[in-house]
């Protein structure tokens, strides 16, 4: 969905066009490239793509989607850190927050 979008590309030909008046060509080239880059998601941040959190792409079949989660959270689920240090076992409860929150959120968006 991401890479079909184009309405970045065209606005931020015509701003890049007309904040460059003195050389509106090279404005609207510079206005057409970060256009592209907001129409192919780079200013977006990880957690808002579940699907990069558990390292798929949303083209990834459910079973996959199943089979990923269960990989992550296993490695990273707070229980295996019992004897470890504070710093670690909170950075794995933190990491397994942003799994369990992403796998619902993918089978919120699967369920529409």
């Amino acid at each position: 969905m991401a890479g079909k979008r184009w309405y970045g590309k065209l606005l931020g030909l015509f701003a890049g066009a007309a904040l460059m008046r003195t050389n509106p060509l090279f404005g609207a080239v510079v206005g057409l490239l970060i256009g592209h880059a907001f129409d192919i998601d780079w200013f977006r941040l990880r957690r808002d793509n579940p699907y990069a959190v558990l390292g798929l792409t949303s083209d990834a079949s459910d079973a996959e989607v199943d089979q990923a989660y269960r990989r992550l959270i296993s490695q990273y689920h707070p229980d295996r850190f019992n004897g470890a240090a504070d710093e670690l076992r909170r950075q794995a409860e933190t990491r397994a927050g942003e799994i369990n929150a992403a796998y619902d959120r993918i089978k919120t968006l699967r369920k529409r």
